[in-house]
């Protein structure tokens, strides 16, 4: 749990901390869109290359990403072995009536890289994006809907909360249980039933201690008299560089380049 990086930001002063929010959620929606566009392990590649670049770009340590993705461990696995057994194809192992087919390997495979790009790509988004910056790049991009009835600021602001707060219930998870076994609880012993069943306490503290953190934080904005975003003034206005538009540009050139590759023979 130490690991998580998803929610986290990192301050910084990287090429890819000075580029525009909006630049870089922009840049990430299209990369989640070709991830489940591509079809092979070429297109797969390129799309690696990509995000590589952006983790060397944003100085973000890797072994922390590494272990970023240890939560999701489980997600990984369970798509992996759906894919393995209940895929048909052609037959490559059997015992009794488990089937693993050459078909279900290859698109277990490509299920795995999927997940693990898409969760590297959002922990860059997070890592170099202040939470200020996040929500002002959610509103902007959302305001074309307000005259529709949008609570563009509104429903921006919660999003932001909820992802920065991830990593911060984490710890607060990992308290509750370092506590509990100091006073002989048990996570680790038994079948699979009996640990789920023993994590089951840990919930009611858990809930308790995030309704408290979010009654500290409507009192601390009310304290600053927050009041939405009707009439509301920004410090720093968002403005679009030429290091957005060459980012842009390179970006989706990249990813045009794995959208072609899905018809490579």
């Amino acid at each position: 749990m130490n690991g998580i990086m998803l929610g986290q930001y990192i301050p910084g002063n990287t090429v890819l901390h000075r580029l525009d929010p909006r630049t870089k959620m922009g840049l990430v929606f299209a990369y989640m869109i070709v991830l489940f566009v591509a079809r092979n392990f070429l297109g797969l590649a390129v799309l690696a290359v990509l995000g590589l670049a952006g983790v060397v770009l944003s100085r973000a340590p890797l072994r922390s990403l590494v272990n970023g993705l240890r939560p999701m461990l489980f997600l990984l696995l369970l798509s992996f072995v759906l894919q393995v057994f209940f895929t048909p194809g052609q037959v490559v192992w059997h015992w009794g009536v488990v089937h693993v087919t050459s078909e279900g390997m290859h698109m277990a495979l490509l299920v795995a890289t999927r997940l693990i790009l898409l969760i590297m790509a959002t922990s860059i988004l997070t890592i170099t994006t202040s939470p200020v910056a996040l929500t002002d790049g959610i509103e902007y991009l959302l305001s074309p809907f307000v005259p529709l009835g949008l609570p563009a600021h509104e429903l921006a602001m919660m999003m932001t909360i909820a992802l920065r707060f991830i990593p911060t219930l984490y710890e607060e998870l990992d308290r509750i249980m370092k506590a509990q076994m100091a006073r002989g609880a048990d996570f680790t012993g038994g079948n699979i039933l009996r640990r789920v069943r023993n994590m089951v306490p840990l919930l009611v503290p858990l809930f308790i201690s995030s309704l408290r953190r979010a009654d500290d934080l409507a009192l601390a904005m009310e304290a600053r008299a927050y009041r939405g975003g009707q009439g509301r003034t920004r410090l720093r206005e968002l403005a679009m560089a030429r290091r957005d538009w060459a980012f842009l540009t390179a970006g989706l050139a990249m990813m045009a380049v794995a959208v072609v590759l899905r018809w490579w023979p």
